[in-house]
């Protein structure tokens, strides 16, 4: 029997009960308050239950949430970088407070796992991306994730787990870490060494793995994560058909692909030792630690947010308590005199270098240029033009914002019909005042309300771009929150440029053909846009249009050469 490499703590967590416990455990469950998940949730849980988060018995408590937040570790002092969080709105809790147990469901209602309450608490959650991240900057995502979208409150502990998340997708290619380590006990594995990626892999990674692999004299498994990225990134059915496609590229028998439902927080130096503990767990000896590894880009200064080496640094601190060893990723590039690729620091001076940036890569996509088949196989170009078609087949959002009488509802009529008249995509206009109709007529004007109803019209406009088609929305729009969530959520199927309609309140008013305003001025209708609620002015949008010195045809095809100008209609 070949010996494995220890689980985190000593053994593997898992945390699924047992059929007997279940019968037990079901019947009662039906009187517990329930959670609905959200996707992190889910895939925090089904890493909790499966022992990929061993040594953790369920969602931290109090007390192992502070000393991670401090120290790195649990209360009893085992190494752990990240906290694992159940958080929940003010609403849940008046729900849970009574009771000692809640039933964990997914969206669809189905009994996941049980959760026995040990604490229930508001964090300082400003402190806690602080410590953990080092940053409040909300242009850091996981950050933005803590302090605009979780909950106040948080839930600890421990999961008695009933049923795995269901996945519909790669079924074959999921695997508990108690399968994976089977797996590798039948192919008589005792080195491996574990490849993390968000990305599609290109040459440049295959060198770098097979290199890595060779020099420690290991089998190779690439590990991407499957579940929440960082926004914008290249969804995860594209990435696994390119993934399959580049293992065959390894010798045979060498290599293997397994997907993980973990969802990232891109947290760098911590996140890097929170990798290397998670690929202990499924039996690994080995993880490559990327330069900048799991770095979230650059912060609102415009510097990244940890260095380029940070994370290497701290699992090496953390070598021994960590476990398995660490491998460097090298960054290779592709030295055209030489026909190869070659670390960089083994480049000869003066040899002609050649790289592509993922910004270069999604450019010449966009544009349906050559991609070079040094930079990557032919059969992975394929699969990433299938989702990234150029921008003149891509479906897109056109989304105008401004106060009431701005000009945005005739200027985006104006547009529908000239997009209508190009006849290369078809087009569906979303106006505010038939969308009020239509898809909100039971919503009001609270603050809650109109986020409701923008969150409505996003939705729509997302199913619209995912399918190729081109979305016009125009309603008021007038907090930036929304707006911005809509901007991730469809900017993840095509294009979205948002067009602030920038009319002065004053000629809004003077030409007030409904007498909204001067109804508001007499306080006849409260909250107001502009009167007595405020608009937040968008900070970057792609167009600013002022209509009060142009006429309707002029501000409709301003928009419409910026199409153009942007490759949407060629």
């Amino acid at each position: 029997m070949i010996n494995l490499i220890e689980a985190h703590g000593g053994r593997l967590k898992e945390l699924i009960a047992s059929d007997s416990e279940k019968l037990s455990i079901k019947p009662q469950a039906i009187n517990y308050p329930s959670i609905t998940l959200n996707d992190r949730q889910l895939c925090d849980l089904e890493l909790l239950m499966n022992g990929a988060f061993s040594p953790l018995e369920g969602f931290l408590n109090k007390k192992d949430y502070q000393s991670v937040l401090n120290e790195m570790r649990l209360a009893d002092g085992t190494l752990w970088p990240l906290p694992i969080t159940l958080d929940i709105s003010q609403k849940q809790l008046e729900s849970i407070k009574d009771h000692a147990n809640i039933a964990l469901r997914d969206e669809e209602g189905i009994l996941l796992a049980v959760l026995d309450i040990e604490d229930i608490w508001e964090p300082d959650k400003t402190q806690e991306a602080k410590n953990v991240f080092g940053t409040v900057d909300t242009k850091h995502p996981a950050v933005d994730y803590l302090l605009n979208t979780s909950g106040d409150v948080y839930v600890g502990g421990k999961i008695h787990g009933l049923e795995y998340p269901k996945h519909y997708d790669y079924q074959l290619l999921r695997h508990t870490p108690a399968e994976l380590r089977a797996q590798f006990e039948k192919m008589g594995w005792t080195k491996i060494v574990a490849f993390q990626t968000r990305n599609p892999m290109h040459r440049a990674h295959v060198e770098l793995t097979m290199r890595a692999s060779r020099e420690i004299g290991a089998d190779l498994l690439i590990h991407p994560a499957v579940g929440l990225t960082k926004p914008g990134d290249v969804d995860h059915y594209t990435r696994v058909r390119c993934y399959q496609k580049v293992l065959t590229k390894y010798p045979a028998g060498t290599s293997m692909l397994s997907l993980l439902p973990l969802a990232m927080r891109m947290g760098g130096p911590r996140e890097a030792i929170w990798h290397a503990l998670i690929r202990k767990n499924y039996g690994c000896t080995h993880l490559i630690v990327g330069r900048d590894h799991a770095g979230p880009g650059l912060d609102s200064a415009g510097n990244p947010f940890y260095g380029p080496y940070d994370a290497q640094d701290l699992v090496v601190r953390y070598s021994d308590e960590i476990g398995i060893q660490m491998v460097p990723f090298k960054m290779m590039v592709y030295v055209e005199d030489r026909a190869t690729f070659m670390p960089i620091d083994e480049v000869p001076e003066k040899a002609n270098v050649l790289n592509i940036s993922g910004t270069e890569l999604r450019r010449r996509l966009g544009k349906n240029l050559d991609i070079p088949e040094w930079f990557t196989y032919k059969d992975v170009a394929d699969e990433l033009r299938k989702t990234y078609p150029p921008k003149s087949q891509q479906g897109l959002t056109v989304f105008f914002s401004g106060l009431s009488g701005s000009g945005k509802s005739t200027i985006a009529n104006g547009l529908l019909v000239k997009l209508m008249e190009n006849g290369k995509r078809p087009v569906t206009l979303l106006d505010g005042d038939v969308v009020r109709t239509n898809l909100s007529s039971e919503l009001g004007f609270s603050k809650e309300h109109r986020d409701l109803n923008i969150t409505r019209i996003g939705y729509v406009a997302s199913e619209i771009t995912k399918n190729g088609g081109v979305a016009i929305c125009a309603p008021i729009a007038p907090y930036a929150g929304p707006r911005k969530k809509n901007r991730q959520v469809i900017s993840q199927h095509g294009a979205y440029i948002e067009v602030h309609i920038s009319t002065s309140l004053d000629e809004c008013e003077r030409r007030d053909v409904k007498g909204l305003y001067a109804k508001a001025r007499q306080g006849i209708i409260k909250g107001f846009t502009g009167i007595d609620d405020p608009y937040e002015i968008p900070e970057s949008p792609e167009l600013n249009i002022d209509t009060e010195n142009m006429t309707q045809e002029q501000a409709v095809q301003q928009v419409y050469l910026y199409l153009e100008k942007e490759g949407f209609l060629s």
